[in-house]
């Protein structure tokens, strides 16, 4: 089956280019509109095993003029928007820019699709764990709260947790978004832009939820987010690798592969099926220190070591319940956490002794 035309904003990225390597063959035409981003993209250059059909439109998602443009000559049947500023910290003191990205890239997205006069039959948005902050959290009575954003006065002394409380597992079926970042909030608004917009137009609109994505073809550059990456590199030049907080800081890490599986399995489901807002990820909470310490283990690296630094606006804990996603897409997670670490390490060793002849 051929899935028509397809135009993926920010599809130079991570996750757009290993989409491509699943679906683009199976499209008329894989058209790409991105930015490449000096932050994430070193040299502002694509990715060097980005899908060879993949056609790639050198081109902000905030200007109009480029919309006009690409528009005039592509009719897409679905549109997979995945361009995005990310970094939890960074959105703190850089905003605008990431409500400039996300929020207006978003608008003119759908603008530029009423000024061309076509509507997709099909809309996919890449969202976050990030809508729903800290989530859900019970105390031991069983109550179940919703305990909003630490405070700087909550990290300074040391209190990681909230009193007598653990956190639950988020599900877009049950748990009421609240994000506590500036990042979290522009993803939310893309998502209520595009249910606004696509009910309004009858646009399907599939929205995946994903956790914390890692695996080979993320930024190895951009300090703002890949926390994997650049544990991978600490600990391959034999330095220990530092955790914030306590190194309990609850995430669930989810492999690239897993999550290009989703998005196809949400393509192939077809615009008919329904389209509730799922979750991607293992379903299994991991701490950071887990992580950590995997990666060093792989390397023979020093211990991870408990610094008791912290980022405002982080939250505590981030996992999710799939049931939904399981029973709706014809997906499943297949990577476990000691695997995909050990996939990326291979990659990362590859990518650098591709680059040093360069550097030499």
């Amino acid at each position: 089956m051929t899935i028509g035309t397809v135009l993926v904003t920010g599809g130079a990225g991570f996750i757009g280019t290993a989409l491509a390597a699943k679906l683009a063959d199976r499209a008329d035409r894989w058209v790409i509109l991105d930015s490449l981003h000096p932050q994430v993209h070193e040299g502002s250059r694509p990715p060097v095993d980005l899908h060879p059909k993949a056609e790639l439109v050198v081109g902000d998602v905030t200007d109009p003029a480029i919309w006009d443009d690409l528009l005039a000559s592509v009719t897409p049947d679905i549109v997979i928007h995945l361009a995005a500023e990310t970094g939890t910290a960074q959105s703190l003191d850089e905003a605008s820019r990431h409500a400039r990205v996300n929020v207006v890239g978003t608008t003119e997205l759908t603008d530029a699709l009423g000024r061309a006069g076509h509507l997709p039959s099909h809309l996919l948005l890449s969202s976050s764990r990030a809508v729903y902050g800290e989530g859900n959290w019970r105390r031991s009575n069983g109550e179940v709260y919703q305990p909003g954003q630490r405070s700087h006065a909550q990290f300074e002394a040391g209190q990681w947790d909230f009193e007598d409380s653990v956190s639950l597992p988020s599900t877009a079926s049950g748990t009421v978004p609240a994000p506590t970042s500036v990042y979290g909030a522009t993803k939310l608004a893309q998502e209520n832009i595009l249910k606004a917009w696509g009910g309004s137009r009858g646009v399907p609109l599939t929205i995946l939820r994903l956790q914390n994505v890692y695996g080979p073809g993320q930024s190895l550059i951009n300090s703002y987010t890949g926390i994997v990456s650049l544990f991978s590199q600490w600990a391959r030049e034999g330095k220990t690798i530092p955790l914030y907080e306590d190194g309990k800081i609850g995430r669930d890490f989810v492999f690239i592969e897993d999550v290009a599986d989703a998005f196809v399995a949400a393509i192939l489901a077809g615009p008919d099926s329904a389209r509730p807002t799922l979750d991607v990820g293992t379903g299994v909470a991991h701490t950071i220190e887990d992580m950590a310490i995997a990666i060093a283990r792989y390397y023979a690296a020093p211990t991870p070591v408990v610094n008791g630094r912290y980022r405002d606006g982080d939250v505590r804990a981030a996992s999710c319940d799939i049931s939904l996603t399981l029973e709706t897409l014809d997906w499943a997670p297949q990577w476990s956490l000691e695997r995909g670490v050990a996939e990326l390490q291979a990659w990362i060793a590859e990518e650098l002794t591709r680059k040093e002849p360069a550097h030499g």
